[in-house]
């Protein structure tokens, strides 16, 4: 079986039960990963991100396969063009 097919034919909901894997250790239902699970379920979620969802967050992995990694400045400016709801200071209280 092609490993490309099957990266192409995750769904969103089992990619983010993947992930939860990946990060956790556990599967949703509290089920522990083995040592094998773990690293194939990592595999498969760089896989996912680096040729289907394709996205430029943080820590991901791109197109090129190589982990996307933005400066502060880069993540300031990206957080400082979203609204905002609020913004606060210490002396608010």
């Amino acid at each position: 079986m092609n490993i490309d097919h099957i990266v192409k034919n995750i769904t969103p909901e089992v990619f983010e039960r993947l992930q939860y894997g990946a990060s956790t250790g556990k599967w949703p239902d509290g089920t522990v990963l083995t040592e094998e699970q773990k690293q194939q379920t990592v595999q498969l979620v760089m896989l996912y991100q680096a040729k289907v969802s394709q996205t430029n967050e943080q820590f991901t992995i791109g197109a090129n396969g190589e982990m996307v990694q933005k400066s502060k400045a880069q993540l300031q400016k990206e957080f400082a063009s979203e609204n905002e709801i609020a913004r606060f200071s210490e002396n608010d209280l």
